[in-house]
């Protein structure tokens, strides 16, 4: 798979269509910075008149996944990921349209490359940070991610 904003959001469709139903698209991606966003709609939304946090998860995790899926694909090696790990912070209530932000695309790189050469797995700590159209932060979140290479 070519990985584009286009391409991801086809995935995201069939492979994840509870984010994609909840609205999440990836708006770009590069091997450095995955930006997704999400719009406050009747679907995603909670009680408070804001964005659902598990629909704000769903939005953080892709910038990061995408990133890891992104340097796996350039790698050209089998390698697999699963997230071990979430924390999360929410600082303001996220109405309209947010941004999520990873860039932590070297850092990727540099973990596949030591997954690569030692055989052993590793564990690395992504941040994705949620921004309104103000350009508050109105959720930061951490997933760690374990990679290892397939045999």
């Amino acid at each position: 798979m070519k990985f584009s904003p286009n391409k991801l959001n086809f995935y995201l469709f069939f492979k994840l269509p509870s984010a994609f139903l909840c609205g999440v698209r990836v708006k770009s991606i590069n091997t450095r910075i995955c930006e997704t966003k999400i719009k406050q709609r009747w679907l995603n939304q909670n009680p408070f008149n804001s964005i659902y946090f598990a629909v704000q998860a769903m939005a953080a995790e892709l910038t990061t996944g995408a990133l890891v899926m992104y340097q796996i694909k350039k790698s050209k090696k089998n390698i697999s990921m699963l997230v071990t790990n979430i924390n999360g912070n929410f600082t303001k209530k996220a109405r309209g349209q947010i941004i999520f932000t990873c860039s932590d695309g070297e850092l990727i790189n540099e973990a596949i490359q030591k997954a690569i050469v030692s055989t052993v797995g590793q564990t690395l700590c992504l941040k994705s940070i949620g921004v309104d159209e103000e350009g508050a932060i109105v959720s930061e979140m951490d997933f760690e991610w374990s990679i290892r290479l397939k045999h």
